[in-house]
């Protein structure tokens, strides 16, 4: 299953989610609002889309209205308040996967 990970700039949620389910998804991060944004392309690779806030999920669904309507897209409900590589962002990312896989 190919695996979209998306936040406002996939600098620390989106990258290490990434990182983290590599081994068990084929995977892919992208950002929001950073200098290389989510594209087309990126987002028809994907099977299932995973935000971190509902914000994300709505910027998609004004970007990309088609594709919106297309994808599996499931929001995860971490804030922006992590840094890449936290401890902590990891075990909730962990946590919250496990849910939902």
């Amino acid at each position: 299953m190919n695996v979209l990970f998306v936040c406002n700039q996939n600098k620390n949620r989106s990258k290490l989610a990434e990182e983290l389910f590599k081994d068990r998804f084929e995977t892919k991060s992208a950002g929001l609002f950073n200098e290389t944004p989510l594209n087309n392309s990126q987002l028809n690779w994907a099977d299932t889309v995973i935000v971190m806030e509902d914000l994300q999920r709505t910027e998609i669904s004004k970007r990309f209205p088609k594709e919106y309507l297309s994808k599996k897209i499931i929001c995860l409900n971490i804030p922006d308040v992590y840094i890449y590589g936290q401890p902590e962002l990891k075990d909730i990312l962990e946590r919250k996967m496990k849910e939902l896989f």
